[in-house]
């Protein structure tokens, strides 16, 4: 999954508790989004150039490559192709079918089709979790849920990578799909709650007053012990 341009001005979900049903509601429409969108979304996103979030990823997962990375919300395979021709590892994590089944063609990695709020992941499995335009469609409600799910993935050391569009917390619909759109300090919060130690952020794309800057990138390790 992922986002395209400028995060819209949306409604405010502070403090508002959304039932089980509606949260499935939210990713299940999300996901219908990108599943009538697959050919279209492949086509306009496939050259697009994430590299520094790739090396900001690899460049902070300590010992000997290769390294076991997870691609979560991998979207048709872009990068789980890129992980792999570096030598690495990669598995998939897909909720959209069509995404999966072109990841897996376009990759020839192993693609786990879960979705966020259902995620069945092994313990202690990876070096690296590289999280690209995918978590920011997880309602802040459900995100501490999801992230003590990734954290509990990673190889005590572990790296995660995250990149979302930014914005100042708020969060709803945006043309069939949903997003929420946090700032750093909201973000961090959220992070080291779910017991990660941040390493570093930066905005993209490089060299853009901050303004012309929607996104937010971070790296964040689980502590050894």
């Amino acid at each position: 999954m992922g986002f395209v341009g400028h995060p819209p001005i949306l409604c405010h979900h502070e403090g508002m508790d959304l039932t089980p049903d509606i949260l499935q509601r939210i990713e299940s429409d999300t996901i219908a989004y990108y599943e009538a969108r697959a050919a279209q979304f492949w086509q306009g996103t496939r050259d697009h150039d994430v590299s520094q979030n790739i090396r900001a990823l690899l460049s902070h997962i300590q010992g000997m490559a290769p390294f076991e990375i997870l691609d979560l919300g991998c979207g048709p395979g872009r990068d789980l192709k890129t992980f792999t021709l570096l030598g690495h590892r990669a598995t998939g994590l897909e909720g959209t079918p069509s995404f999966a089944a072109m990841a897996r063609e376009h990759s020839g990695c192993e693609v786990l089709e879960q979705s966020f709020l259902a995620l069945d992941l092994p313990a202690a499995r990876f070096d690296g979790i590289f999280a690209n335009a995918s978590l920011f469609h997880v309602p802040s409600q459900a995100l501490p849920q999801v992230l003590t799910h990734l954290h509990a993935a990673l190889r005590p050391g572990g790296v995660l990578f995250s990149s979302n569009p930014r914005g100042q917390g708020e969060e709803g619909w945006q043309a069939g799909r949903y997003g929420a759109y946090h700032e750093l300090a909201g973000w961090r919060a959220f992070m080291i709650g779910a017991g990660f130690v941040e390493l570093t952020h930066y905005y993209r794309p490089e060299g853009l007053p901050r303004d012309q800057q929607p996104w937010l990138a971070s790296v964040w390790r689980k502590p050894v012990a």
